[in-house]
């Protein structure tokens, strides 16, 4: 069944999910307040980037190889993304610290004052939201898994 499947529908297939993911994204920040940290925007980075790609397998004056090659290269970002998910679960676990987890320490007046003018930061370390415990950043971890994984294996297939 795999091998029936051209690079061309996965590729339309990555597109779709990683438009779809960035506009659920979109949606908890603007549609139910929820406000992303720091990692939360960065794990947006190898969306677009997947779904561009993608959108470059789509065009018709790419041939299969290139556009094999470009689905490969979305997967790898997908994957890419997998591990940010981690790091950002890991942060939220505590089970690693990170500078945008804030942190301890002393600080000085003029620091203080400086950071009273800037609106506050999310912190990473806090989840915005969770369900049954698992937050954004770990559904993340197995959408962009999974997603990634799926790509390459397709990828990894000749059209026929």
């Amino acid at each position: 069944m795999m091998s029936a499947v051209s690079h061309r529908l996965v590729a339309l297939l990555v597109l779709a999910a990683c438009g779809l993911a960035l506009a659920a994204a979109y949606t908890a920040q603007y549609g139910f307040g929820l406000r992303p940290c720091e990692l939360c925007l960065t794990q947006r980075v190898p969306f677009a980037l997947a779904g561009g790609l993608a959108a470059l397998a789509l065009l018709p004056r790419f041939g299969a190889g290139a556009r094999r090659l470009l689905v490969a290269l979305a997967g790898l970002a997908l994957l890419v993304n997998a591990g940010i998910a981690v790091y950002h679960v890991g942060v939220e676990q505590k089970w690693w610290a990170s500078s945008c987890a804030g942190g301890g320490g002393s600080v000085a007046v003029d620091d203080l004052a400086a950071a009273m003018s800037r609106p506050v930061e999310v912190r990473c370390d806090e989840p915005a939201w969770a369900w049954h415990g698992i937050t954004m950043a770990g559904l993340n971890v197995v959408f962009s898994g999974v997603l990634g994984l799926a790509t390459l294996a397709a990828a990894r297939r000749r059209e026929s």
